[in-house]
Formats: C-alpha cells, sequence, structure tokens
C-alpha cells in the first residue's frame, strides 16, 4: 500500500510536491490554512483536510513540512496540539524546510523515544520544478530511514542524495544557498559599479551570459535588472537574510572564519532593514544601488515599501 502522506506547508513550494504525491496515488491529507486557493485547490484533487498538526500526525505514516523555517518547524512539533501529541510508532517527518540543524538533531533525538523518526530533506531549484517533479532533495538521516523514505521523495523530486546522519541535509542546505546568494550579493555590486561608469546591464550581461561566469542562477537573478521582472526569480530577500543567518549561525558554532559569509548575509540584512524583506532576490541590486546613491532601476514599478 502507499504511504498516506500528511502535508504542511502547501505555498509556493508545497503545492506543487502535493499535487504530485496525489498524482502518483498517495492517500494525501493537508494541515488547514487561511489561503485557502492551494487547500481548496488539493482538496478538489483528492486530499483530505485535517484542522491540527495532532489531528495530521494520528492520521499519517509520514508527514512533510514545508515551511519557512526553525521557528514554524518548532513550533508545529512540540506546539500545543503539535506533531508530537499526534504522533504513533512508526511515523516518518520528513522536513523540507531550510531550518537550522541544530534544531533538526534535538527534534530527532526527542521524538526517537516514541518511535517516530524525523529527518531533514531540503530542497534545491524552485516552484516550477516542483510542479514538474524535478526537485533536487538533500536528505539528513540513516540509510534505512533515507530507503523507506525515497519512494515518497521521488514523486517530487528527481536528484535525491543521502548527505549523511541527521542535519547534514539541512546544513548542505545553507551551504547551497550561501554560494548562490553569495553570486546575488556579487552581481550586485558589480552592476552597481558598471552602472557608476556608464556600462548599462544589457552590456553587462552580453559579457557574463554564455561565459565562465553564466549559471542558472545569473539567468532567473538578472530578469529584474535587464527588464523589470520582479517575478524572475522567486525567493523573498527575508528568506535569503534567514538562511543567511542559519549559515553563519552554523560556522560560528564549529568556530570557522567566515569573513564572505558575514559579508553576504550583512549584504542581505541591509535589504530587510531597509523595508525590501519581502521583494525578490534580484531587487538586491536596487539595495546596493541604493546605498551607493543610484536611483532604482526600474523606478515605475516601484513597491510601496521602496
Amino acid at each position: 500500500m502507499k504511504e498516506r502522506i500528511g502535508f504542511i506547508g502547501v505555498g509556493l513550494m508545497g503545492h506543487g510536491m502535493a499535487k504530485n504525491l496525489l498524482e502518483k496515488g498517495h492517500p494525501l491529507t493537508v494541515l488547514a490554512h487561511k489561503n485557502r486557493v492551494p487547500i481548496e485547490d488539493l482538496k478538489k484533487r483528492g486530499a483530505s483536510e485535517a484542522k491540527t498538526p495532532k489531528e495530521l500526525a494520528a492520521s499519517c505514516d509520514v508527514v512533510i513540512l514545508c515551511v519557512t523555517g526553525a521557528p514554524e518547524v518548532d513550533a508545529l512539533v512540540r506546539g500545543k496540539d503539535g506533531l508530537k501529541a499526534g504522533a504513533k510508532k512508526g511515523l516518518v517527518i520528513v522536513d523540507t524546510s531550510t531550518s537550522e540543524p541544530t534544531l533538526t538533531i534535538s527534534l530527532a533525538e526527542e521524538l526517537a523515544p516514541l518511535g517516530v523518526t524525523f529527518i531533514d530533506a531540503p530542497l534545491a531549484r524552485t516552484p516550477k520544478e516542483a510542479a514538474e517533479g524535478r526537485l533536487g532533495i538533500m536528505v539528513g538521516g540513516t540509510p534505512e530511514a533515507f530507503a523507506r523514505i525515497k519512494p515518497v521523495l521521488a514523486c517530487f523530486g528527481e536528484n535525491i542524495n543521502l548527505i549523511g546522519p541527521t542535519g547534514a541535509g539541512h546544513t548542505m542546505k545553507l551551504i547551497n544557498n550561501f554560494v548562490s546568494l553569495g553570486y546575488g550579493a556579487i552581481f550586485s555590486e558589480a552592476l552597481a559599479l558598471a552602472r557608476k561608469v556608464g556600462i548599462t546591464p544589457k552590456v553587462f550581461d552580453s559579457v557574463i551570459r554564455g561565459g565562465r561566469m553564466d549559471c542558472g542562477f545569473y539567468q532567473t537573478f538578472i530578469g529584474y535588472a535587464l527588464d523589470g521582472n520582479r517575478e524572475s526569480h522567486k525567493f523573498a530577500l527575508r528568506n535569503a537574510h534567514k538562511d543567511l543567518r542559519y549559515f553563519v549561525n552554523v560556522a560560528n558554532a564549529r568556530g570557522l572564519v567566515n569573513p564572505i559569509g558575514s559579508a553576504v548575509k550583512n549584504s542581505y540584512a541591509a535589504a530587510d532593514a531597509l523595508g525590501y524583506g519581502e521583494a525578490n532576490i534580484p531587487l538586491l541590486v536596487d539595495v546596493i544601488g541604493g546605498v551607493n546613491g543610484l536611483e532604482p532601476m526600474h523606478p515605475a514599478k516601484r513597491t510601496a515599501a521602496e
């Protein structure tokens, strides 16, 4: 029989993932949410709805979390009517959020005596790949837990790797995001200098695109600078700031000298502090440009926060 799946967090990424689970034949229960559009869509496709995490855990074999970060995960597991309260022996909780590895390890240790397995499986790629079932997934857990959960993850992922023990998946995700968001910080500073000396984004792109500095991240990130497309890379600056704080926390806990990590984090911290938190990360070019005396690249499309 197919594993009975509970899903919490059917937002931009989660909706596509949940849809694929239904299409692959898994019984699916989703957690109630004030945003009814994705919930109602999934119910029309055959999903059930639970009112609390406790209720959801009690009726499922596997629960998948796809939420913002560590505080949300902690509350969903340990809170009143949380997953722990409804968990039964044999339940597997899979956290696909970008969270703190220390919390992941703590939750796994706390749930193990109950016969509940907690593993981390953060995601790479975008909502587009989530809908297509082509996400990259970095798993932290035992080989036995990985073997059980891999067929479930394969419903929405195509590049699924066991990184190491519990917490390793989240650590790898933070490293991955440091690299990609580091590109964003570098491109933003480079574009600011280019504009200062009269080099347009179009000319800048003509040099970078197709060269050794080109990559998938660049091709979506540059969309706003080139033509004002604020949706070219859907990832909020506030979430980027959060991920980089987690990365710096891990580095600090290990005594790592990480001057670049701290500098990249501060670029996104500035964006958040200046009111750009809800904007997508390509708007970092306006933040760095602004502190250097440059006008927004596409002022006709400015948001209220700007």
